[in-house]
């Protein structure tokens, strides 16, 4: 497929221009984004995402070999509701400012979302990512859990 021929969908869109998708969805609905309908779905092409952000877009890579992922769940245990939140606060901060900052880190990709049941003080984090970003993530953790005992 040339460079020419190139159609992104409206997740993929998102991703590279670091937008939700219903975001994306209203720039194509108002116009301001330019796309075709294919079915129930849009696709935008290259030239007009282009133009739409003012800049060149670096072709989609294509992976060159194996490449892992880790799913985690690490279960704190008696975390009163301030210390969850806290918790999660410091950990969420720390994720943000991973993808946000502008080191060598930056570019790993990390998914984190939390659970508190307050019946059981108990929290959850549920983590999804490549396998140095979430090691990082886990060594803070443990910091952090470390920090409450």
């Amino acid at each position: 497929m040339s460079a020419a021929q190139q159609y992104y969908t409206v997740e993929q869109i998102a991703d590279l221009l670091d937008l939700h998708v219903k975001t994306v969805r209203g720039y194509v609905r108002d116009g301001r984004l330019p796309a075709t309908r294919v079915g129930r779905q849009y696709r935008i092409s290259r030239e007009d995402l282009e133009a739409f952000t003012g800049t060149p877009v670096a072709p989609a890579s294509t992976p060159r070999g194996p490449r892992a992922d880790v799913s985690s769940i690490v279960q704190v245990d008696g975390a009163d509701r301030h210390t969850a939140d806290r918790l999660a606060n410091a950990v969420m901060a720390t994720v943000l400012g991973r993808h946000g900052g502008t080191g060598a880190d930056a570019g790993g990709r990390l998914r984190v979302e939390t659970v508190f049941d307050e019946d059981r003080n108990s929290l959850k984090f549920v983590v999804l990512g490549d396998l140095d970003t979430t090691a990082d993530l886990l060594k803070v953790l443990d910091a952090l859990i470390g920090g409450t005992q």
